[in-house]
């Protein structure tokens, strides 16, 4: 299933998209959906009138940093030999069509990530990596938007990654059963139109089952929780000059299997 979480009648809802329509399920959010086999109800309603939310609100955010070789090195950053794993505010999440937002005089180099997110499904503590996708509910896309100046200064991430917007989501979730290999998809991010990523995510240094395998050695994974998969080359920091975003901005990450995730900047 494609799942999508609206507004209707001042209250959230599951639906199912088939086509131009959505066919809502009575759930009000995508954790209570996984404990319970979703049920019809109601009428269709219109994609195209749809008020989207935010997929999710997870539980807990897990990211990887420097997943993809081509991005560590194009920061001139060591490939890592491990997950570098740090974690994002759940407060930072955002919805597709919602805005980005940040005080000037807070940062001034805010960067894009386009990513693979995963959707923990079922309670997971030490599972192998050849059980892992078992515990898998869904997926869907992120942009882990990145304050690069606070990143320098702070040494650590959780003003950068996780400011109040930074982490848009959505629109759709492709459960487990659509995305039959999460290491075959391409990601395409752009900025105003143009490009700046076209990576895959065959070129994962750690794949989605390591990733979870991994993680759940050190946290418990609960159903709702997520983790970001880490972004391909292409950032603004690294180019020449740097490029980032700024009042206006209009960036889009693509996944295929999954859509598209688009939100405008503000600067305030």
């Amino acid at each position: 299933m494609k799942l999508i979480r609206y507004a209707k009648g001042g209250n959230s809802c599951i639906g199912v998209v088939e086509g131009d329509d959505i066919r809502p399920l009575g759930n009000s959010d995508l954790t209570e959906l996984m404990a319970a086999a979703p049920q019809p109800a109601g009428n269709l309603d219109s994609l195209a009138d749809a008020s989207v939310l935010p997929p999710l609100i997870p539980g807990k955010i897990l990211a990887i940093g420097r997943n993809y070789a081509e991005h560590a090195r194009e920061l001139n950053n060591e490939v890592p030999t491990e997950p570098l794993v740090f974690a994002v505010m759940p407060s930072a999440v955002i919805g597709d069509g919602d805005v980005i937002e940040w005080e000037a005089d807070l940062t001034a180099q805010v960067d894009w990530e386009g990513e693979l997110a995963v959707i923990i499904g079922v309670t997971a503590r030490r599972v192998s990596q050849a059980d892992a996708l078992d515990y898998v509910f869904g997926y869907t896309i992120a942009n882990d938007v990145s304050a690069r100046d606070l990143q320098t200064r702070d040494k650590q991430w959780v003003r950068a990654k996780g400011l109040d917007t930074f982490c848009p989501l959505g629109p759709i979730v492709a459960t487990r059963d659509e995305i039959p290999d999460p290491q075959n998809l391409r990601i395409v991010t752009t900025v105003d139109g143009v490009v700046k990523q076209d990576g895959s995510t065959a070129d994962m240094i750690f794949n989605v089952r390591h990733l979870i395998a991994y993680l759940s050695r050190a946290f418990t994974l609960n159903p709702g929780d997520m983790i970001l998969t880490g972004t391909p080359a292409g950032v603004g920091k690294a180019m020449n000059p740097p490029e980032f975003l700024g009042a206006g901005s209009l960036v889009s990450v693509e996944i295929e299997g999954i859509g598209k995730l688009t939100n405008r900047c503000r600067v305030l």
